[in-house]
């Protein structure tokens, strides 16, 4: 880094202290794209009307899709901290409440409102294991304000019947929600499209992502490139397990979808380039499988003494100028006159 870019810029702690936040509100403050962060030793990024340009995706503080330090610009920072509202304003756009604080916020029973998460009606924007390792999904306060603002007939009387079948059959989007969400974070943080095939390819298991990626060259390439897990995952045993299952999407419906959306990204992708090989050059189509090295020339490997002759020691003797003359091929074991290349093949 250099004394420009540090004079500049900030390290992504120093901004979220400037800016008044904790980690984890800073991280999901970079997530929903309300703070900019550019790649370290990056020149000054234009972001677009959409935030999609120079804008870290929802990995956070890890940096963009396949790593990479992020950093926040000085004007970034000042922008923020001169809103009329600052701090407060930041820090409610990115407040995160759980199951009963959000009934109350609502008016509600935590029963009815799990009921109404359940049925996907709120997508959480968060996850973390308790100590009983059970899932204790998040949800923007913001947007359960919003919520409750258009969908009174909801937060109040008989739920109605559609939404209390959907109950008794076993119903639960909240993961299959956060991760479609997570995913229009990954997508809208990156414009390189082999970046935003990896997003996609995230979401899907080794076995489904070979069936739509059968070049190994390519499906290298993705992992390289897989967003880092969200912050606060759990590091080993049980806990992680349970946290990587929510990673997949695992509804027949919605492993269709992911498995369209990534064969159209693909397709984009190679458009835009091919996947690197392994020698660092680009690809050459789609591989067939693994190649094996080329044999040495026939001729290039010394007779050994004490065996038995072999193809080309009866070769050789059909050379002799008594076999030449009389054109007896007999000791070639009737491959007759085929060139030596395809009398190795048939071995």
């Amino acid at each position: 880094m250099t004394v420009e870019e540090g004079a500049r810029t900030l390290a992504l702690t120093r901004a979220a202290q400037e800016l008044a936040l904790r980690r984890d509100e800073f991280q999901l403050a970079v997530q929903m794209g309300l703070i900019r962060t550019v790649p370290a030793g990056a020149p000054v990024p234009v972001a677009s009307p959409t935030g999609g340009t120079g804008v870290s995706g929802p990995q956070g503080v890890s940096g963009p899709p396949g790593g990479g330090r992020r950093r926040v610009e000085r004007a970034e920072v000042d922008r923020l901290r001169a809103a009329s509202d600052f701090p407060e304003g930041l820090r409610e756009r990115v407040r995160t409440v759980g199951t009963t604080e959000a009934a109350d916020l609502l008016s509600i029973t935590p029963d009815r409102f799990t009921k109404l998460a359940r049925t996907g009606h709120f997508s959480p924007v968060r996850f973390h294991l308790n100590r009983y390792r059970a899932v204790v999904w998040l949800y923007l306060a913001g947007e359960l304000g919003e919520f409750a603002l258009t969908h009174q007939r909801l937060l109040s009387g008989r739920l109605p019947q559609e939404v209390r079948d959907r109950i008794d059959a076993g119903e639960d989007r909240r993961p299959r929600n956060w991760r479609a969400r997570r995913l229009g974070l990954l997508l809208r943080a990156t414009e390189d499209r082999w970046a935003r095939a990896a997003a996609i390819a995230s979401l899907l298991g080794p076995l489904q992502l070979a069936e739509v990626v059968d070049d190994p060259h390519e499906r290298a390439h993705l992992d390289r490139l897989r967003p880092q897990p969200p912050s606060g995952m759990p590091e080993s045993g049980t806990a992680r397990e349970i946290a990587d299952r929510l990673m997949l999407a695992d509804d027949p419906d919605e492993i269709l979808w992911h498995r369209m959306s990534l064969a159209l990204a693909l397709d984009e992708a190679r458009k835009e380039h091919q996947a690197p090989w392994p020698t660092g050059g680009a690809g050459r189509g789609r591989a067939v499988g693994p190649t094996r090295p080329p044999r040495p020339p026939a001729f290039s490997r010394p007779p050994t003494g004490g065996t038995r002759p072999g193809l080309l020691d009866r070769l050789r003797r059909r050379r002799r100028p008594d076999t030449e003359a009389t054109g007896d091929t007999a000791g070639v074991e009737g491959l007759g006159n085929a060139p030596l290349h395809q009398a190795e093949s048939t071995r």
